[in-house]
């Protein structure tokens, strides 16, 4: 009897601990994802602003973490009875040395940069010029990928 009581406690003071641990900072990488475990089930997460970061659910436990813009946000669970099974704040940062911006007055581009090449990557805040080029550029592509396929077939 004493161990099952023992063990029930021990039990809740887990689930308390990663509940907790949770309540701590969260921090992910802006167009990258984390998964956040939960101590207990959930049925409600919400991000406090998802324009800075965005949240899919895996199970009830577990979600996934979206870096979607610079910025602080905050995420809620609640668990099947409504009550909340964590809270924490969540800071979006940018990626070290991935990224390089240009700054011409008002303007700016930034480039995504890896293996010494650097390709146009939008942010916001960037020239919209910058924007449509990206743009008109993935729509070309898209264009010839669909009159080569149609043309195999």
């Amino acid at each position: 009897m004493r161990r099952s009581i023992g063990l029930a406690f021990a039990a809740v003071l887990l689930g308390s601990a990663a509940s907790s641990a949770l309540a701590s900072d969260l921090a992910v990488p802006m167009d990258e994802v984390r998964m956040v475990a939960f101590g207990k089930p959930v049925t409600t997460v919400y991000v406090g602003n998802p324009a800075i970061a965005d949240v899919t659910v895996i199970d009830s436990r577990h979600v996934f973490l979206l870096g979607r813009s610079f910025g602080s946000t905050n995420l809620i669970a609640l668990g099947q009875d409504g009550r909340q099974v964590a809270n924490a704040h969540v800071t979006v940062f940018s990626r070290g040395g991935s990224t390089v911006t240009v700054q011409r007055g008002a303007s700016s581009v930034t480039y995504a940069c890896a293996n010494a090449q650097c390709r146009a990557a939008p942010m916001p805040g960037d020239a919209q010029t910058t924007f449509d080029t990206v743009t008109g550029q993935a729509d070309k592509h898209q264009e010839q990928s669909i009159k080569a396929a149609s043309t195999q077939q």
